[in-house]
């Protein structure tokens, strides 16, 4: 368990987070379809090496969660992807769930598929260089969700997949994502996201999983996209904050947020906010995928002779948060974006 626990806090370190590099194939494709590049495991593959050889990814990424397609990847030169990443001091992770699927007889709601053959799998991604795992859960508000069983079903699915990782010397990240789909305002997002998190540790306790050795992905507490009122950043940073405080223990390492349906820069500055605020049990960070990567995307636009400017435009957003994940950001350091 030292190796685990270890890993959870380098992923944490001061000034750095994870970059999410685990599209699916399908939500690549919808990405790539925004800038007019076609998805092909070449064109995905230029992509994410452009991505991973970031002059600089280093001094403020920890980790990058890739996709099964992509562990299997090599550069031009034909060297691995997770290869290169370790040869900088960057960790590499993998996300192992299938995806949320309707949760049967419960119409709106989702449990999150992938135990299936996961251990045989988690062996193989621990030969290809994989140190942690990631597995999402979606839950929504509204019409009486997420329920309680919704809470159960995939508070186990988590559990069972974070002993799974453990047991196979890996860090299981979870995470238990309320989404902001829908109109409900901040309190309802601070209650979901509560009783998922009760939901989710209880499962993890009964599993025998080794806390100190994981880490929590999660939603910022925020309004829904389509609530009337929103709130202001430091709203949401004294709502999330409190409900981590009430609903995390504090043997947990460290929480990383997801970025969400968040702009980029939205994402730090409440990131910084956050860490602004009083001393928190957990190291606070990132693990942002668009917010790290729409506007390297939108520069590359599929043509090699934009990559350094594509590049330079990761590195500044990874500065951006690593900064934000200290509480030392501001919004005159946007100055010198790519």
């Amino acid at each position: 368990m030292d190796a685990m626990r270890e890993t959870a806090r380098e992923l944490v370190a001061s000034g750095k987070g994870i970059l999410a590099a685990d599209e699916s194939s399908g939500t690549i494709e919808k990405r790539f379809d925004q800038i007019g590049v076609g998805s092909t495991e070449d064109t995905r593959r230029a992509y994410r090496q452009l991505l991973f050889t970031t002059p600089g990814l280093e001094e403020h990424i920890s980790g990058v969660i890739l996709f099964d397609e992509t562990i299997r990847q090599s550069t031009d030169d034909g060297i691995r992807f997770t290869e290169v990443l370790e040869k900088t001091g960057v960790i590499p992770g993998i996300k192992v769930d299938t995806g949320a699927k309707p949760l049967a007889l419960f119409e709106g709601e989702t449990v999150t598929e992938g135990l299936d053959g996961l251990r045989e799998r988690l062996d193989e991604y621990r030969e290809l260089g994989a140190r942690f795992a990631k597995w999402r859960a979606t839950y929504f508000i509204g019409d009486g969700r997420p329920t309680d069983l919704a809470v159960l079903a995939n508070g186990h699915a988590m559990a069972r997949y974070a002993a799974l990782c453990q047991e196979a010397e890996i860090v299981p990240i979870v995470e238990p994502e309320t989404l902001m789909d829908g109109e409900h305002d901040l309190a309802a997002c601070e209650e979901a996201t509560g009783r998922a998190l009760d939901g989710l540790y209880a499962q993890l306790r009964d599993h025998r999983v080794d806390l100190a050795g994981t880490l929590l992905k999660v939603n910022m507490v925020v309004p829904g996209k389509g609530a009337s009122t929103q709130a202001d950043d430091a709203a949401i940073a004294e709502a999330t904050l409190r409900t981590l405080r009430t609903h995390v223990p504090g043997e947990v390492p460290g929480i990383v947020f997801l970025s969400g349906g968040m702009t980029d820069e939205q994402a730090t500055s409440r990131l910084n906010e956050i860490n602004r605020l009083e001393d928190a049990p957990w190291e606070i960070s990132f693990s942002y995928g668009r917010a790290l990567q729409q506007r390297p995307l939108t520069v590359w636009g599929g043509d090699a002779a934009n990559s350094s400017a594509a590049q330079e435009a990761l590195a500044h957003r990874a500065r951006m948060n690593g900064l934000a994940r200290d509480g030392g950001w501001s919004q005159d350091l946007e100055g010198s974006a790519a």
